[in-house]
């Protein structure tokens, strides 16, 4: 069998305007790269583990894609 790599984070999980309380609850900090003028949210955890807090937040997957070596994730929560 072949191991399949699992990326470990950081996982960037929103911008500078997302939801401050959200933001708190999964553990993110706010930051910004050099060279950019906008900030973004990031935490150290794998996105399985990003995305299991957010389901018991009640938020679902509608939709993946990848981008270039990034994958993106849109989730909504009734």
């Amino acid at each position: 069998s072949v191991p399949v790599p699992q990326e470990a984070g950081p996982t960037m999980v929103g911008d500078e305007h997302s939801d401050p309380h959200l933001m708190s609850i999964l553990g993110a900090t706010k930051r910004t790269t050099l060279g950019n003028n906008f900030c973004e949210y990031y935490v150290n955890d794998a996105p399985r583990v990003v995305l299991d807090k957010l389901e018991s937040l009640g938020y679902r997957v509608v939709s993946m894609t990848g981008v270039g070596q990034t994958l993106v994730w849109c989730l909504h929560r009734e």
